[in-house]
């Protein structure tokens, strides 16, 4: 909701610098105003299409981010020293970047779900096409995020902001159209990892509430959950702190250490084989992520909270 509202008034203030500013509220109310068409969508089949342009979308504006920084060149008075003044900021500033890279990194609550809609017999199993998608998703993954890591802080060093494509000026209307691709990206990555939830509460009120499965009772579920969203979104549009907060708090437990105790509790591995060991280390390092992220990202909602106007 956050980046989708920033990424559009980013598009009219490059392609209008001359006319009146419009809030942030009303951007992120217009791009969620997108998904109460899209969610009359039932499951993850019928978003397929809307899930391969935002794939696209995304190998494009982060093409564009980093070779647009490059020829930009430099800015002047880069600085590559850390943001913080102090230690507690330093220390606190890893915490909500490590939170980042958990949400980056994420989405295997997602790749379950997806796992679960393939055809799967004893010899075909799922295993075998979803290995190979997780293999170029990752590899994808780290085309689009690596040049913009290297290239991006090299261009602005530690100036630049949550979003690199909001930095960026010029050229006015590559800039412009870069942001869109975000727009599209977006709109399609809220439908994956809304559509998970979606699926949970409408079973939940249809078996445990006895509601009659019907579009009324789907529309309305999916109405409600995206109004919540984008009343969360227009109230804390930290970009960065939110990031860093739900990457450690919601995302780290399902991606990083869950998994890996459910699999221990099954399979028992051998005490202290490769397999035992990878996996004890996983659920050290994603329970300390889940502690310590939403620590760092939440000083920082706050730091940035105490010039920020609700609703502006």
């Amino acid at each position: 909701m956050v980046t989708g509202g920033k990424s559009l008034r980013k598009v009219h203030e490059t392609l209008c610098p001359d006319c009146k500013p419009i809030r942030t509220t009303f951007w992120i109310m217009i791009f969620a105003s997108i998904h109460f068409f899209l969610c009359l969508l039932p499951n993850f089949n019928s978003i397929s299409g809307v899930s391969l342009v935002a794939a696209v979308m995304s190998l494009t504006y982060s093409t564009i981010a980093w070779t647009a920084s490059l020829k930009k060149g430099v800015h002047e008075h880069v600085d590559y020293s850390p943001r913080g003044k102090t230690t507690n900021d330093h220390v606190f500033n890893f915490f909500s970047a490590m939170g980042d890279v958990a949400f980056s990194y994420a989405g295997h609550n997602v790749v379950l779900e997806i796992q679960a809609t393939i055809p799967s017999t004893p010899e075909k199993p799922s295993k075998g096409p979803m290995w190979k998608g997780v293999v170029v998703a990752y590899i994808i993954v780290a085309i689009c995020y690596f040049p913009v890591a290297f290239v991006g802080f090299y261009i602005f060093g530690s100036s630049v902001d949550d979003n690199i494509l909001i930095t960026l000026e010029k050229p006015s209307w590559l800039v412009a159209a870069a942001n869109l691709f975000v727009v599209i990206h977006v709109i399609g990555g809220f439908q994956i990892f809304a559509m998970p939830v979606f699926d949970m509460i409408e079973t939940y009120m249809v078996k445990e509430k006895k509601c009659s499965p019907s579009n009324v009772l789907r529309f309305t579920i999916r109405a409600i959950y995206i109004g919540l969203t984008m009343f969360v979104g227009i109230s804390v549009p930290f970009f960065g702190g939110l990031l860093g907060f739900f990457g450690g708090f919601a995302l780290a437990p399902t991606s990083y250490y869950l998994p890996c105790i459910i699999w221990l509790t099954i399979y028992k591995p051998k005490t202290f084989s490769f397999s035992w060991c990878a996996n004890w280390f996983c659920i050290i390092a994603g329970v300390l992520l889940t502690i310590t992220a939403p620590i760092g990202a939440l000083r920082n909602i706050i730091l940035q909270a105490e010039t920020y106007k609700f609703f502006s």
